[in-house]
């Protein structure tokens, strides 16, 4: 998936296409190959014709007004039991999930940020991947003759 382009809101009901915050913003994107099959369904029952179609629409096919989307989520977001979320949590929560696969540069270009210090922000240091990484490291450490079986 190419971004090439975003979305704002300059008045309550009037949108404005241009180009993304920072030139970091263009990317290209890899979609895991298990979201494929949502997506094309997706976009067969949601999405216009073509290349340049909207992937998310609103009913009259044309930009979503964060209010319309709102009306879905609120509801969506209670019957998971967190009533609490905001839409930019699931970008944070993608990133996050990223950050464990990813050096700092490829988190950069995956969230399409143009500074170190906001890819910082999702490379939590969580127990089990600092487990993991004492794990790996100790495979790598010759074992005495001492120690040995």
């Amino acid at each position: 998936m190419r971004v090439e382009r975003a979305v704002t809101w300059t008045t309550a009901s009037t949108p404005t296409v241009g180009p993304p915050k920072s030139d970091a913003g263009v990317r290209t994107l890899f979609i895991p190959a298990t979201l494929l099959p949502r997506l094309r369904e997706h976009l067969d029952k949601f999405a216009g014709p073509g290349e340049d179609a909207l992937v998310f629409p609103n009913t009259q096919g044309h930009h979503m007004h964060h209010g319309s989307l709102y009306k879905v989520f609120r509801p969506a977001r209670k019957s998971a039991g967190r009533p609490d979320l905001r839409w930019h949590d699931l970008r944070h929560t993608g990133a996050t999930n990223a950050a464990p696969y990813a050096t700092t540069r490829e988190l950069m270009t995956f969230m399409g940020h143009s500074t170190m210090s906001a890819a910082l922000i999702y490379q939590h240091a969580v127990e089990d991947r600092m487990a993991g990484l004492s794990a790996a490291m100790n495979t790598q450490i010759p074992r005495l003759p001492s120690e040995q079986d």
